[in-house]
């Protein structure tokens, strides 16, 4: 049975996606994915979008991401 998929967000860098998932570009095609796990970009400067690519560690980014309680 496939792993369900798990999106991690970062307080200073990307989303984290792992397990089994898919990937689709605007029009819904899809993106190939060979790892199992992936970073996505969040400051929106990597130039291998929408996979990370570090710069956020070179503009300083900093998103805290605060969850509220449901």
């Amino acid at each position: 049975m496939a792993e369900e998929a798990h999106i991690q967000v970062t307080k200073t860098g990307p989303y984290l996606i792992s397990g089994t998932f898919k990937l689709l570009d605007h029009e819904g095609n899809p993106i190939a994915v060979v790892k199992e796990k992936i970073a996505l970009c969040r400051c929106g400067q990597s130039s291998n979008k929408p996979f990370c690519d570090g710069t956020h560690k070179n503009i300083g980014f900093c998103q805290e991401t605060v969850v509220e309680p449901q």
